[in-house]
């Protein structure tokens, strides 16, 4: 029997160099949007506890996912077939936006950031039990280059810090969110049954959800929603919009003009991306040995996106 190719993946071999360049382009800019995610999510855990904030943003969420698939996108509604695969994915993608606003009451956006670039790596590890998938030697050779930079943002560009294996708790709670993104990733290609996109992220908002309902809707019901400062409320909706919507639409895109590990690899821009929010917004300026971390991080993006598709 023929295996078939992806169709992210016969798109992208069809795709003109300009669909291609528009394909980086959309990716750039959804790294940029991420990286907003990182330092506002930290402006808004200052103010209000993990759980209620994840809560609050995931209800946002769905709505505006439902007026995406059943709004502007026209989808029928219906009950999802098997819905245990969206209770998997929602369990994780939960416990990854938990354990992010967890750590970021433990250590700096730009920590996190670096944290999140070992996705790319990870998910390269779980594509090979659960789809079969091989990582190319060249993209490989990119994703271990990406990796040891984000290592040396972690810790901070301290080598002592590094032999010792000093790893900050906040950097920790949010690896363990990193590896349920991780495995997010693959299952969902694993548990596609031909849905619409856009619905097929409703239910997986939905079923998130409702993991995050029993650990956040009592704070979150007794919150002073008034008493808190406007850039929460700006924070919150950035998340529920900005790194939901838009976010979803430049994937879409890119996804059907790039490769998946070109697509996946421009989190690699993350950190460089926080470091220059965070300076912006006035929270200071990294170290340069840091920013040298995310540089590399960089570098290991450039390679993977100069390698024929």
């Amino acid at each position: 029997m023929t295996k078939r190719m992806p169709v992210s993946a016969a798109l992208s071999t069809q795709a003109s160099g300009r669909e291609k360049l528009g394909g980086h382009l959309a990716m750039f800019l959804f790294a940029m949007l991420i990286a907003g995610s990182f330092s506002f999510g930290g402006l808004a855990a200052q103010h209000v506890p993990a759980a209620p904030l994840m809560l609050w943003r995931y209800l946002l969420t769905t709505v505006v996912m439902a007026v995406l698939a059943f709004g502007l996108f026209r989808a029928p509604f219906a009950r999802p077939r098997e819905p245990w695969r969206f209770a998997v994915l929602g369990g994780l993608i939960a416990l990854y936006m938990l354990t992010m606003f967890v750590a970021l009451e433990f250590t700096s956006p730009v920590s996190t950031g670096a944290v999140f670039t070992l996705m790319p790596l990870l998910s390269a590890a779980f594509a090979l039990p659960v789809l079969g998938q091989r990582t190319k030697p060249g993209v490989l050779a990119g994703l271990v280059i990406a990796a040891a930079g984000a290592v040396w943002v972690i810790f901070r560009g301290d080598l002592d810090a590094i032999l010792t294996f000093d790893v900050g708790t906040g950097e920790m709670i949010f690896f363990g969110g990193v590896i349920c993104h991780a495995l997010y990733v693959p299952l969902i290609r694993r548990f596609d049954r031909g849905e619409h996109p856009v619905v097929f992220g409703f239910w997986v908002t939905v079923a998130a959800t409702a993991w995050l309902l029993p650990v956040g809707i009592r704070e979150l019901a007794a919150t002073d929603f008034s008493a808190l400062p406007l850039s929460v409320h700006a924070a919150v909706a950035y998340l529920a919009v900005v790194t939901t919507a838009i976010s979803f639409l430049l994937l879409q895109y890119a996804s059907m003009r790039l490769p998946a590990s070109k697509v996946l690899g421009y989190g690699y821009l993350t950190p460089s991306f926080i470091i220059l929010l965070e300076g912006l917004i006035g929270h200071g300026w990294t170290s340069p040995q840091v920013a040298a971390g995310a540089l590399v991080t960089a570098c290991g993006l450039l390679l993977m996106a100069l390698l024929p598709d």
